[in-house]
């Protein structure tokens, strides 16, 4: 039995064949004892959920694991002090790392958007978060930027659709 096998039996505790959001989110650390963030729980089980059922079957569940060891390295590169957390310049480097440029201030309003302890950086669940909502705004922003100048004009009920469609 493969080890992401015997691993996604451990994780389904009611044994039902498939791994809700709950039992994500109790199997995962952040590595500062604090629990993982259910909206990146529900978030990463949504990607993966190609039946919609609110779950991840076993088979699911290996790019799920696999998703996360990613982003766990990606985290493990970026925080440079090893504190387990990603202060707003390991953030900056890693966001233009991958290709953002983004203004100081606007890094600012992420830390200040995804730091749920409220301490000036962000855990590793949070860090996720933060690049999954980044993602998916760019790819909305991309869709209505079709002269790719970085400049977009939207309804007001185009705003508030792109917004809710990533939230």
């Amino acid at each position: 039995m493969s080890c992401t096998l015997h691993m996604s039996h451990q994780v389904d505790k009611d044994r039902s064949g498939a791994i809700s959001d709950t039992e994500l989110q109790q199997a995962l650390s952040n590595g500062t004892w604090t629990p993982f963030n259910p909206v990146t729980v529900r978030s990463i089980i949504s990607m993966f959920d190609r039946e919609k059922k609110g779950g991840v079957n076993f088979n699911e569940f290996a790019g799920v694991w696999k998703y996360i060891t990613d982003w766990q390295n990606i985290f493990r590169t970026y925080d440079r002090d090893n504190s387990g957390f990603i202060d707003k310049n390991e953030l900056k480097q890693a966001l233009t790392g991958f290709g953002y440029r983004l203004s100081d201030q606007f890094y600012n309003t992420l830390i200040e958007k995804f730091d749920r302890q409220k301490r000036g950086q962000v855990a590793f669940d949070d860090f996720i978060q933060c690049c999954i909502v980044l993602q998916r705004l760019t790819d909305v922003f991309r869709r209505y930027d079709t002269d790719q100048d970085g400049w977009i004009q939207v309804s007001y009920e185009q705003y508030l659709s792109m917004v809710f469609n990533v939230v």
